[in-house]
C-alpha cells in the first residue's frame, strides 16, 4: 500500500497556537520527516479559509508551499488534495506546476477538482458557480492543462475557459506531464472527467461509497475507452494512534480542547466524532487491520492526517515504527 502524508498549513487550525514566524519551520520539519521515511508524498490541502468555521487563524497557500517543499526536500512528490480549478485560470495553473515540476526534479503531482467551500470563494470574490459549471470548469481546465505539459501550447474555445496559443515552456520534466488525481465522488461529471484523463482517483473509503463509486468510474473508463484498472484509486485517513487504549483516548480529548478557542461547542464536538470514528483511529494492531481491510477492498493509496503532528511526533513515530513493517509484510 502506498502511503503520502499530510502537511499541516493551518487550514484544520493545525497550526495553532505557533506563532507565524515560526510556522513554516513548524511544516518544514514534518515534511522533512517525511521526506526521510516511508512515505510516497506530501500533501497540503488548497484552502484560504480555516475549517469547520472561518477564522483568523493562519492558512498558508498551497502552491507557495508547493514551491517551497519542492527546493527542500529531496525523495517524497508533492500533492494538493485538491487544488480548486476555480481560484486559478488554469493555463496560469499549468505554468505554476511545470516550475514546481522543475523545481523539484519532477515530483511533482496535480490534484484538482471542483471546488466546494462556498465561503471562502465568495469571500475572494469568485463568485459560487453551481455544481455543475464548477464541474464544467474542471473538464475544460484538465483539458487546457495536458495540452501545455505535452506539447507547450494550448487552444480552447470553451464554455469557461479560452485560451488561444497559450504557451508554456519549459515543459514539465516528467514524461506526458504531471500526474493528475481528480478528486471528488459526483458520479455524472467528476468521475466521467477522472476516466478521461486522470492516473488517480480520491474518494471516500466507507466499503459501500468505495464499491459503488469505483463501478461507477468502471463503467464511465468502459464508455470512454480508458483501463479502468491502470487509475489508482486514494482514500483519505485521519489518524489518532497510541501505543494503548487509553493513549488514543488521552490523544482524542486533547484534539477536543484543541479546537475548543476556535469554534462553536458544536463543530468541536462534530470534528471530535470525525476523528474517533476514523477506521485508522485505535491502537497499532487497529491501524494495521483497518489498513489492509482498506486494500483489500481496493484502496491502493492512502493519504494520511495526524491532527497534532506540529507539535507532537510521537503519533507518526509509532506509526512509522509498528504500522508500516506489517503493511510492508
Amino acid at each position: 500500500m502506498r502511503l503520502g502524508l499530510f502537511i499541516p498549513q493551518g487550514w484544520r487550525l493545525d497550526l495553532t497556537g505557533i506563532d507565524p514566524s515560526d510556522q513554516w519551520t513548524a511544516m518544514l520539519d514534518v515534511a522533512r520527516a517525511a521526506d526521510n521515511g516511508p512515505f510516497e508524498s506530501i500533501w497540503v490541502y488548497d484552502h484560504f479559509h480555516t475549517v469547520p468555521a472561518p477564522t483568523d487563524q493562519a492558512t498558508h497557500e498551497a502552491w507557495s508551499l508547493m514551491a517551497a517543499f519542492a527546493a527542500s526536500t529531496s525523495r517524497v512528490r508533492l500533492g494538493q488534495m485538491c487544488t480548486c480549478m476555480g481560484y486559478r485560470n488554469p493555463a496560469y495553473l499549468a505554468k505554476v506546476a511545470a516550475t514546481v515540476d522543475l523545481i523539484s526534479g519532477g515530483r511533482a503531482e496535480m490534484g484538482i477538482g471542483g471546488g466546494w467551500y462556498e465561503h471562502e470563494w465568495r469571500a475572494y470574490g469568485y463568485g459560487f458557480p453551481t455544481a455543475g459549471e464548477r464541474l464544467g470548469m474542471l473538464d475544460e481546465g484538465v483539458q487546457i492543462m495536458r495540452q501545455l505539459w505535452t506539447t507547450g501550447t494550448a487552444t480552447l474555445d470553451g464554455k469557461h475557459y479560452q485560451v488561444d496559443g497559450a504557451i508554456s515552456r519549459p515543459l514539465p520534466l516528467q514524461e506526458g506531464g504531471i500526474p493528475l488525481w481528480i478528486a471528488g465522488a459526483g458520479e455524472r461529471k467528476t468521475l466521467r472527467t477522472a476516466a478521461k484523463y486522470a492516473q488517480y482517483t480520491n474518494f471516500s473509503a466507507d466499503p459501500e461509497t468505495w464499491r459503488h463509486k469505483s463501478e461507477v468510474l468502471a463503467q464511465h473508463c468502459r464508455e470512454v475507452g480508458t483501463d479502468f484498472d491502470a487509475i489508482v484509486r486514494s482514500a483519505n485517513f485521519n489518524v489518532v494512534i497510541g501505543e494503548t487504549e487509553k493513549d488514543v483516548q488521552d490523544k482524542l480529548a486533547w484534539v477536543r480542547s484543541h479546537y475548543a478557542p476556535y469554534v462553536s461547542a458544536e463543530q468541536v464536538e462534530a470534528e471530535y466524532r470525525g476523528f474517533a470514528n476514523s477506521k485508522l483511529t485505535g491502537t497499532p494492531e487497529q491501524v494495521v487491520q483497518a489498513l489492509h481491510e482498506a486494500h483489500a477492498q481496493g484502496v491502493g493509496y492512502v493519504i494520511l492526517y495526524f491532527p497534532e503532528v506540529a507539535y507532537d511526533r510521537s503519533g507518526l513515530e509509532l506509526f512509522i515504527k509498528q504500522v508500516v513493517p506489517e503493511l510492508a509484510a
